[in-house]
C-alpha cells in the first residue's frame, strides 16, 4: 500500500486514490462507538484531572515546585479530555447526536475551545487538508517556496517568526486557546449561532474562573491553572503540527487534489510510546482517523492490530517527529516539506536561483489566512 515514487505520476496518484478509497470501506466496521466503553474513558479522564488539580492547590503549602511538576499530568489529562471533545465533534464518542454535542460544549468549558465553532473550523480542516487552494482554515499556515519567494521582506520576516518554534509551540498556543477561540475567527460571518455558542462558553468559562478563584483564591487558581492550560495548549498545538506538517506529506491544487489520499498519505501515523498513546488517546493514528473521522479513539489501536501494513504508511516516530519543527514551506518541484536552509541551499544554485525569480515573479500573492 506504499507509494512508488518510480511509478508515473498519474499511475501513481491513481493507484494511492484506489488504495485510500478501498481502506475507507474497510474501516467501516470500526465505526461504533460503545456507550460503557465511552463512559468508562470519560471518567478514567475527567476524575484525575479533577484530583491533580485540588492536589496542586493543596501542594502550593508546601512547595510551588511540587504543584508545577503536578501540572505536567495534569497537562496530559487535559489534553486527553480535549480529544474526547474532538470524538465529540466528529460524532464518533456516542451514538446519540445530542448526547455528543451537550458533552462536547460542557468540556469546551475545560479546554477553553468553543465546541460548536470548533466542529464547524475542524470538518472543514477534514475536509480540504491538503489542498493548497483552500488552505487558511483550522490548519497551520504553509506557503510554497514560489509564495514565499514572492512575499516583500517583512512578511518573509513574519513567516518565519510565525514558523520560528518558540512562536509555534509555546505564544502561540496560547494566544490561539486563550485570546483567539475567545470569539469565531475565521467564521465571523457564518451566521449568529456560533456567535451565540462562542459567547455563551466564554460566559461558562467566566463563571468557572470567578468561582474558583472565589474558593482558593486568585494568586493560586493562577499558579494552578495556567501551567497546566499553557502546557495542555503546547501539547495540543504540536499534536496537530506533525499530523500534517512531516517531509513526505501531501499537497496539490484542487485539479490534482483528491480527499481519501490526502487522507491517507497527507496525515501522518505518530507512533508515541504506549503512555503518550494512551494520553494522547490515539490521536497519533491520523491517517486512520482523516481515513473516517467516525472510529471512536480508543477503536485506532484495533485497525492497525487488524491491517498491519496501514502502520508502514506515514509512520514518524517521537524521535523523527522533532525533525519535523524545521520543515517550512512545500517544494512544489520535489514535492515535500523542507526546511529554510534547505530552501536557502538550492537557491544558491545559479540555474535554480534565477528559475525561482521567474516563477516568483510570476506568482500571485498567496491566499492563506491565519489559522
Amino acid at each position: 500500500m506504499l507509494r512508488n515514487d518510480a511509478a508515473p505520476a498519474d499511475a501513481r496518484a491513481n493507484d494511492a486514490e484506489g488504495d485510500a478509497r478501498d481502506w475507507m470501506r474497510v474501516l467501516m466496521r470500526y465505526r461504533e462507538p460503545s456507550l460503557m466503553r465511552s463512559l468508562f474513558e470519560l471518567g478514567i479522564t475527567l476524575v484525575p484531572l479533577v484530583v491533580l488539580w485540588v492536589v496542586m492547590w493543596w501542594a502550593l503549602s508546601l512547595s510551588f515546585w511540587i504543584s508545577l511538576a503536578l501540572a505536567i499530568p495534569a497537562s496530559g489529562f487535559l489534553v486527553r479530555l480535549f480529544m474526547i471533545q474532538h470524538d465529540c465533534g466528529h460524532g464518533s464518542f456516542f451514538r446519540s447526536k445530542w448526547l455528543n454535542d451537550w458533552l462536547g460544549r460542557a468540556l469546551s468549558v475545560l479546554t477553553l475551545t468553543p465546541y460548536d465553532f470548533w466542529r464547524r473550523a475542524h470538518s472543514i480542516h477534514h475536509a480540504t487538508s491538503g489542498n493548497l487552494d483552500r488552505r487558511g482554515l483550522g490548519d497551520i499556515d504553509t506557503l510554497t517556496v514560489r509564495e514565499y519567494l514572492a512575499l516583500p521582506r517583512l512578511r518573509r520576516v513574519a513567516y518565519r517568526l510565525y514558523r520560528h518554534p518558540l512562536v509555534m509551540f509555546g505564544i502561540g498556543p496560547a494566544y490561539l486557546f486563550l485570546l483567539r477561540h475567545r470569539v469565531p475567527a475565521g467564521l465571523m460571518r457564518e451566521g449568529a449561532g456560533l456567535w451565540l455558542s462562542t459567547m455563551a462558553t466564554n460566559a461558562a468559562i467566566a463563571s468557572a474562573v470567578v468561582a474558583l478563584m472565589w474558593l482558593v483564591g486568585v494568586g493560586p487558581f493562577l499558579l494552578v491553572h495556567l501551567p497546566m492550560t499553557l502546557l495542555g495548549a503546547s501539547i495540543g498545538v504540536w499534536l496537530f503540527y506533525v499530523q500534517h506538517q512531516f517531509e513526505d506529506t501531501v499537497w496539490a491544487e484542487s485539479r490534482a487534489w483528491n480527499l481519501p489520499d490526502a487522507a491517507l498519505h497527507g496525515s501522518s501515523y505518530y507512533d508515541l510510546p504506549p503512555v503518550l498513546r494512551w494520553f494522547t488517546a490515539n490521536i497519533g493514528v491520523h491517517h486512520v482517523h482523516h481515513l473516517n473521522s467516525r472510529i471512536p479513539f480508543y477503536r485506532l489501536r484495533q485497525v492497525l492490530r487488524d491491517n498491519p501494513e496501514l502502520g508502514t504508511i506515514g509512520r514518524l516516530t517521537l524521535w523523527q517527529s522533532l525533525k519535523c519543527v524545521q520543515l517550512a514551506v512545500w517544494d512544489e518541484e520535489r514535492q515535500r516539506l523542507i526546511s529554510f536552509r534547505e530552501m536557502s541551499r538550492r537557491l544558491k544554485s545559479p540555474s535554480r536561483s534565477a528559475a525561482a525569480s521567474a516563477a516568483a515573479a510570476l506568482a500571485p500573492p498567496p491566499q492563506v489566512e491565519p489559522a
